[in-house]
């Protein structure tokens, strides 16, 4: 094996060779080279040609270098001189997909000043990547990651936005799907045209036997379409790997080919002006026969990998995971402590929208607490991005130790919850529907919007004003907790007006296999415009978010890494949790006024601007920040 000296060495030549000034490259070379070298040697060392194979990998980030916009260096100069920025407390998130939300790339521009309204620093796209005619996950199978869907503009219009945005102080987030393609990439053209080296850039397999040394150990992620992870496609007389639908291939990362063009889709979106990569699906990039092939030890390294090369060629960009495993799997793709385990900066956190989702439906808190408590934690330099609803639909991915720890079966727990949202149970409000059922073990997850799982569409569908106000506090209560826990919130645009579900997939062929379009309606401007009337139903949910949005911007304690500390007041219908040195958070999870003891020390409602001591009473669903500084 080269000695990793004399290869860096190597590509610093290369470098001085084809960048106008390539000093600073190499200088992010020398900090960052050695921990990339030392994860590709993890993955690819054992190969004869590993020099060869590491020199072609640095030269796709010299090229992205070499083509980085000049606006785009200096953008790295700053977050250089910034390294933690993403852990500010005035990061705060919103997603959308372009088309619900602004119709085109560039109709987003007509719409900058309402994401000023909600302090949006970062806007996260939903894949705006050319896809498939007809189904195809909501664009996340990919056909190019150089190309937008035509209907929602071109590549140079994503350029604009990205322009623009940055001209605001606004990032541009964007979702990157590195375990799959799909079925009608180049490369899976290609490789059903005869090209040997494209087929090899995917797992397929000549004979079902073999797929059977995997198979009985992998879990159906969508049972309602087929029960195993392979498909037999006749041109090419294959087996072909794909994990979630039958037009999603998985790439093989055993070959350093499919390491090397990932890393120039990847750099070819950070030069477009991307600043947070959204990394979907992480733990299933790397395979092992007899094991789960989920959170397998290479997929780490190879996001480490990928993480380091970007250090030195598009510093600008960070890394933001996205797994729904097990809550501390979920950490481990932040890495670990040290700069040679630096993973990704951010990581999604499922466990807490699952946990306030079910201390809504039980209305107790003590899960929600001990999960808090457990599983909260995370290494320094990293954030968690905390969320009421994501694109995606809800399994109850709590930890089964937690439930037990307090005497609640798990299983029986989580058909509970499902009964519970899918308006199955008498005391219920909500009108949720179920995905992805599997009738061999029971499992199933939900869907439904945030305001229509918190009741309001089944209290508007009553005209019940009691009810729609209960529906509203629940929505606010959820926000409240998301936005006051330390790292950055992400807000799904659309709850911030009580969105309801939309029935309307059901009529599009395109999409009446997957229930997840229920949660996903076009943003309606005509309710927006009555999001400064607090006598509205969007004034209230609107004018209460931003409020707590643009709050949040100016406290400190709110940065990822303040300690986060949950508190048993001996009332579990109360989820009461200290931030930093002096704020303490309380939420009301019950339909009732609940009380608890603030002590001696007045503290100072930071969304009222009232003081109180001793006994609180919290109204139903209420939410309070208090601070016990001046």
């Amino acid at each position: 094996m080269p000695e990793s000296p004399s290869l860096l060495t190597r590509v610093a030549s290369r470098a001085a060779a084809h960048l106008e000034d390539a000093d600073e490259f190499v200088d992010r070379l020398a900090s960052h080279g050695p921990r990339a070298l030392a994860h590709l040697q993890t993955l690819y060392g054992e190969r004869d040609d590993f020099g060869e194979v590491a020199c072609d990998i640095f030269d796709v980030a010299i090229s992205a270098a070499s083509q980085r916009p000049l606006a785009l260096q200096e953008r790295d100069r700053r977050r250089e001189a910034d390294p933690r920025w993403y852990l500010r407390k005035d990061l705060v998130g919103a997603w959308c997909y372009v088309d619900r939300f602004a119709g085109t790339l560039l109709g987003l521009l007509d719409h900058l000043e309402y994401l000023d309204e909600l302090s949006v620093s970062y806007l996260h796209l939903m894949p705006p990547f050319a896809r498939p005619d007809g189904a195809n996950d909501g664009g996340y199978a990919v056909s190019d990651y150089r190309s937008i869907h035509p209907p929602l503009g071109t590549i140079d219009d994503l350029r604009s936005v990205a322009a623009s945005l940055h001209d605001r102080g606004i990032s541009l987030a964007i979702d990157f799907v590195f375990n799959h393609t799909a079925d009608d990439h180049p490369w899976a053209l290609a490789a059903q045209a005869g090209s040997r080296t494209d087929l090899d850039c995917f797992l397929t397999f000549a004979t079902e036997a073999e797929t059977l040394e995997y198979q009985p150990w992998l879990r159906p992620i969508f049972p309602d379409e087929k029960p195993g992870s392979f498909i037999w496609n006749a041109t090419l007389e294959r087996w072909v790997w794909s994990t979630f639908h039958n037009y999603q291939w998985d790439l093989n990362y055993r070959n350093p080919e499919v390491f090397r063009r990932m890393l120039g889709e990847m750099l070819f979106l950070a030069n477009a002006g991307v600043d947070i990569l959204r990394l979907d699906a992480v733990p299933f990039v790397w395979k092992e026969a007899g094991t789960t092939c989920e959170g397998l030890p290479q997929a780490h390294t190879v996001i480490r990998a990928f993480n380091a090369i970007v250090r030195i060629a598009t510093p600008a960009m960070i890394f933001k995971s996205e797994a729904i495993v097990h809550p501390d799997e979920v950490r481990s793709y932040l890495g670990t402590a040290g700069a040679d385990a630096r993973e990704s900066e951010l990581a999604y956190h499922p466990l807490l929208m699952v946990e306030l989702w079910e201390a809504l439906a039980t209305s107790h808190t003590h899960l929600l607490r001990r999960s808090m408590l457990e599983r909260f934690a995370i290494p320094p330099a990293t954030g968690w991005v905390n969320y009421v609803r994501s694109h995606d639909d809800i399994g109850w991915g709590f930890a089964d130790e937690d439930a037990e720890a307090l005497h609640i079966d798990p299983n029986p727990h989580r058909n509970y919850l499902n009964d519970f949202y899918w308006g199955r149970t008498e005391q219920s409000w909500s009108r949720g529907v179920a995905f992805q059922v599997n009738p061999a073990t029971g499992d199933a997850r939900m869907c439904g919007t945030t305001a229509s799982l918190a009741g309001l569409e089944q209290a508007m569908l009553h005209n019940d004003q009691k009810a729609i106000d209960l529906a509203v506090r629940r929505i606010i209560l959820l926000h409240g907790i998301a936005i006051a826990t330390p790292g950055s919130p992400l807000l799904n645009l659309g709850d911030e007006l009580g969105n309801l579900n939309d029935p309307s997939y059901l009529y599009d062929a395109g999409l009446t296999a997957d229930s997840r379009w229920l949660h996903r309606p076009r943003f309606d401007w005509e309710r927006s415009a009555r999001r400064h009337d607090p006598a509205t139903i969007e004034g209230r949910l609107h004018g209460a978010i931003s409020r707590m949005l643009r709050l949040r911007t100016k406290i400190s304690e709110f940065c990822a890494g303040t300690p986060y500390r949950p508190r048993d007041v001996g009332n579990d219908h109360l989820y009461v949790v200290d931030v930093g040195p002096s704020i303490v958070v309380a939420g009301n999870f019950a339909a009732t006024p609940q009380t608890f003891d603030a002590g001696d020390t007045p503290l100072r409602d930071l969304l009222s601007g009232a003081t109180t001591a001793g006994p609180t009473e919290l109204e139903p669903y209420g939410i309070r920040w208090f601070s016990s500084a001046g």
